[in-house]
C-alpha cells in the first residue's frame, strides 16, 4: 500500500495537473476573446479518424500530439491513487471528457470536437498501459524503463493506425456518375477532338458544349460532399465563332465565369476546392467547351 505521505503528494500533484489541463482547455490561446460569440455552438460529431499522423514540422501536428500526450499522466496517476480496472477507468474518463467538451461549446470557450475526445482517451489509455507495466506492483528501474518504452511503442502504433485510416486524394470521377437533375447530358462517348490555340485536344471523359443550341445547362446533385475539388479544362476551339462562355455555379453561387478573355490557349487543368458541395450547375454558351470535367474527393485506401 502507498504511504499516506506519498499518497498526499501524489493527490496534490494530480489536482495541480488537472487544473493546468483545464486552464489550457478553457482559458489558454485567447479563448476568452471569443467567449462573447453569438454565432452558435460548435459541435463536431463525425470523427476524421485517429488524429495523429507521422511527425510533421507544423503547429497542427504539435496540437494533435499534445492532445494525446497531455492526458497520458491521468492513465498513470488515477490508478495509482485509486485501484481501478481499465474498463471502469476509461468509462469514467470518457464521461469526464465529454462533459468538459460540451461545457467548452456551451460557454463559447472552445468547440465540442469528437476528435479531441478520441485523442484524449487514447492518451489516457496509453498512460494506463504504462501504469500496468511499471507502476502496478513493486517499482524498479527496469519496470520504469519498460513503462517509458511502452508509451513510445503505443504512440508509434497510434501513428501507424492513423496513417492506415487516413483519407487521401481519390481519383477524378466524371460528374455524370452523380444524380442528374436535368435531361441535359454531356458527350461521354465517341468524343471528338478539336484544336484550341493550335493545340490538338483529345478529351478523355466528357465534353460540355452548347452544340445545337445557344445555351445548355447541366445540373448535378452531389449530396453534400465534403472536401472535394472540381477539375476541368476550358477553351474555345479555333474553328467556328471565337466567342463563348462557361459559368460554374455551386450551391446557387457563381464561382467562375470563363470566356475568350479568361484563358491563355494552353491545355491547363483548373481545380477548385470546396469544403462542402451539394449542387453544381454548368452553363455553356457560344462556341466554348469544357472537357474532362470531374470531381475528386478524399477517401480511404479501401474505398
Amino acid at each position: 500500500m502507498m504511504e499516506a505521505k506519498s499518497r498526499k503528494i501524489l493527490l496534490v500533484g494530480t489536482i495541480c495537473y488537472t487544473i493546468l489541463i483545464i486552464f489550457f482547455m478553457f482559458l489558454a490561446f485567447n479563448r476568452l476573446d471569443g467567449a462573447t460569440s453569438v454565432e452558435g455552438y460548435t459541435f463536431i460529431l463525425v470523427p476524421e479518424g485517429v488524429p495523429l499522423k507521422f511527425p510533421e514540422l507544423n503547429y497542427s501536428w504539435i496540437v494533435d500530439f499534445g492532445n494525446i500526450a497531455a492526458f497520458i499522466p491521468f492513465g498513470i496517476l488515477i490508478p495509482l491513487l485509486y485501484r481501478v480496472r481499465f474498463g471502469k477507468f476509461i468509462s469514467l474518463f470518457v464521461l469526464a471528457i465529454l462533459v468538459l467538451e460540451i461545457f467548452q461549446a456551451l460557454t463559447y470557450l472552445g468547440s465540442f470536437d469528437v476528435n479531441d475526445v478520441i485523442s484524449n482517451t487514447l492518451g489516457a489509455a496509453v498512460g494506463y498501459v504504462a501504469y500496468r507495466v511499471g507502476f502496478s506492483s513493486n517499482i524498479s528501474y527496469k519496470k520504469l524503463m519498460a513503462s517509458a518504452l511502452s508509451i513510445v511503442v503505443l504512440i508509434i502504433g497510434i501513428m501507424v493506425v492513423s496513417e492506415i485510416l487516413k483519407k487521401k486524394e481519390g481519383p477524378i470521377q466524371s460528374l455524370t456518375v452523380m444524380k442528374e437533375m436535368t435531361g441535359t447530358t454531356p458527350m461521354t462517348e465517341n468524343l471528338p477532338s478539336f484544336t484550341v490555340a493550335g493545340e490538338r485536344i483529345e478529351p478523355k471523359m466528357n465534353v460540355y458544349s452548347s452544340e445545337g443550341e445557344s445555351t445548355k445547362t447541366y445540373n448535378y446533385i452531389l449530396g453534400n460532399k465534403e472536401n472535394v475539388w472540381l477539375s476541368f479544362y476550358f477553351g474555345i476551339p479555333d474553328n467556328g465563332d471565337s466567342k463563348g462562355e462557361a459559368k460554374i455555379i455551386v450551391d446557387g453561387q457563381e464561382i467562375s465565369q470563363l470566356n475568350e478573355e479568361s484563358y491563355q490557349g494552353a491545355e491547363t487543368i483548373r481545380e477548385m476546392p470546396f469544403n462542402e458541395v451539394n449542387e453544381i450547375t454548368i452553363i455553356v454558351s457560344g462556341n466554348a467547351k469544357l472537357w474532362d470535367v470531374g470531381i475528386r474527393g478524399m477517401q480511404h485506401w479501401w474505398e
